[in-house]
């Protein structure tokens, strides 16, 4: 590719970095749902009397186990909407809930017990959909809504009049654009080793520092089913282990309350977790570099937004399944691995895991992490010993990207069924 720095497709990478990496506090899925509820109470003005929920199949999925934070534990679609219309700093986006204090929860836990809720299922076929529509005492209502992208508002109306439409399939595809604008495992590849530092430094940095407090706060305290703890009583002498247990209590934390921001990866946390905490605890075993270590998380942090970009932002496929074979490859670049061994790592990975579900964001995504990291540094072992999964061994390819195809097929097109039978199964459909 020979990439400059100061061309289209180098431009491209480094905004991508930037658009992707951003903060959040809190599961995406109800920081959302909180997000749209408090632009909304901004549109109207007042506090409602009644409030109205539209929200897609995933929404609901992934919002019904999960705590959402500043509640004292409460969870579910309602609790979301709630503290975001009572508590929530719209300007803030993600962080929408970062500056809620105990008066709130307060006002929150007693609102809560009167306020009345209408929640249904979107029918607008978007794998990401909130309508928020409230209304006051005197009859006035403001509708907010939330398509495509955790934070991106598509819709704004009040009494009627519409304040903003972004609405159009045409609209949608300007405003969200294509995440993956051309990433290739050999772009990425050759852009982590030119690429200026400086031009990237303060994300990653946000990354290291968010991400490392709250995985130290899943190992310090006592959250949902304490995978990483699990983790290092059994084996804490283990690189291997380690880097799995900093991932996995980053998820415990944040799946069940924690009040700490992360550094989300394609629009979810627990993927931004798994791309950066093992890649950062291989870097301090191995003794590597600062600049190392940023490369090795490029490395990491494309190859995961690449991988996820077929299967979309909701799916019944596990985006931790990316996320870990992509730790792998950032494990594999840390210990002098290029190209082919990036490439056979995210293979051997992706043969390993692709049959995890997500049913939801709750305590076990933790676990599931762990499983994901594993199997990422197991596709670098297994290349280093000389083996391998062929093209025609169930669904990988010939070609890493070939396979990255057959992966966005599989969870963007071949899990639809599966992804409603799960919500049935939530839901308790028959």
């Amino acid at each position: 590719m020979d990439m400059e720095r100061n061309d289209a497709v180098y431009t491209e990478y480094v905004a991508i970095l930037k658009r992707e990496l951003v903060s959040a506090m809190g599961c995406t899925e109800p920081i959302a749902v909180a997000y749209c509820a408090a632009k909304a109470r901004s549109i109207l003005g007042k506090m409602p009397v009644s409030t109205e929920l539209i929200v897609s199949g995933n929404i609901i999925k992934n919002v019904k186990s999960v705590i959402v934070p500043n509640t004292d534990g409460a969870r579910g679609l309602e609790a979301a909407a709630g503290i975001g219309i009572v508590a929530g700093k719209e300007e803030l986006g993600l962080e929408v809930l970062s500056q809620v204090t105990s008066e709130d929860k307060a006002a929150f836990a007693a609102w809560m017990k009167e306020e009345c809720f209408q929640v249904r299922q979107a029918e607008d076929g978007r794998l990401l959909s909130i309508t928020v529509r409230l209304k006051d005492e005197d009859g006035k209502t403001a509708v907010a809504q939330i398509t495509d992208a955790h934070d991106r508002i598509v819709y704004l109306e009040k009494n009627g009049e519409v304040l903003l439409d972004r609405r159009t399939a045409a609209n949608a595809e300007k405003e969200v654009g294509n995440k993956d604008a051309g990433l290739t495992v050999a772009g990425i590849c050759e852009f982590a080793a030119m690429a200026d530092i400086r031009d990237v430094q303060e994300i990653l940095d946000r990354q290291i520092s968010y991400n490392c407090a709250i995985s130290a706060e899943g190992l310090k305290g006592n959250y949902g089913a304490n995978i990483g703890k699990v983790l290092l009583k059994n084996n804490a002498d283990c690189a291997k282990t380690r880097a799995k247990a900093r991932a996995a209590a980053g998820s415990d934390a944040r799946m069940n309350g924690c009040e700490l921001p992360v550094v989300i990866n394609s629009g979810s946390g627990n993927q931004g977790i798994t791309a950066s905490l093992p890649v950062i605890e291989y870097a301090e075993t191995l003794g590597c570099s600062r600049e190392e270590l940023y490369r090795a998380l490029i490395v990491s942090n494309l190859l995961s937004v690449h991988i996820k970009s077929g299967i979309g932002c909701l799916s019944a496929y596990c985006g931790a399944v990316s996320a870990g074979a992509s730790a792998g490859a950032g494990i594999a670049w840390l210990q002098g691995g290029r190209l082919e061994e990036i490439a056979h790592t995210i293979v051997n990975a992706l043969a390993v895991t692709s049959g995890i579900v997500c049913d939801g964001a709750k305590a076990s995504c933790a676990a599931k992490i762990a499983i994901a990291v594993d199997a990422g540094i197991l596709g670098y072992e297994m290349f280093r010993m000389g083996q391998q999964f062929y093209g025609g061994d169930g669904i990988i390819s010939d070609g890493v990207e070939a396979t990255i195809r057959n992966i966005g097929r599989l969870g963007h097109d071949g899990m639809k069924e599966t992804d409603r039978e799960i919500l049935n199964i939530m839901t308790c459909v028959d």
